[in-house]
């Protein structure tokens, strides 16, 4: 969960008026660890904002490989997860079946095995 901004310029004008920061996460009802980061993160920046949010990292890794991916994948269309990601591995990268999944969907690519309709 995030915490707003007014929490944290609060927390922090209290340690700017002397508090230390052990104290003023006590008074705000914060770990004493946040207020030390927020602390570093305001003398170290001058800014108080929020990192981004997590999300997903790696992808733009694997979409510079996307080429190699999708080369794999018209060659044998019935490949496992497990054997694309093998692979890759074999032409030196490193992937999840989990980040190949969200691959496929980022494309709209399904990678479902369907019978012929009788």
């Amino acid at each position: 969960m995030a915490l707003s901004m007014d929490l944290r310029t609060r927390l922090l004008a209290a340690v700017d008026s002397g508090s230390s920061c052990r104290a003023a996460a006590d008074r705000f009802g914060v770990a004493p660890s946040t207020a030390v980061r927020w602390r570093a993160q305001q003398r170290e920046t001058g800014d108080i904002t929020p990192k981004p949010r997590s999300g997903d990292m790696r992808s733009r890794r694997m979409e510079e490989r996307a080429a190699d991916i999708l080369a794999i994948w018209e060659e044998r269309r019935d490949i496992t997860l497990e054997e694309l990601r093998l692979a890759l591995v074999d032409k030196g990268m490193a992937v999840s079946v989990a980040g190949l999944h969200r691959f496929f969907v980022r494309r709209g690519l399904t990678r479902k095995k369907r019978q012929a309709m009788r």
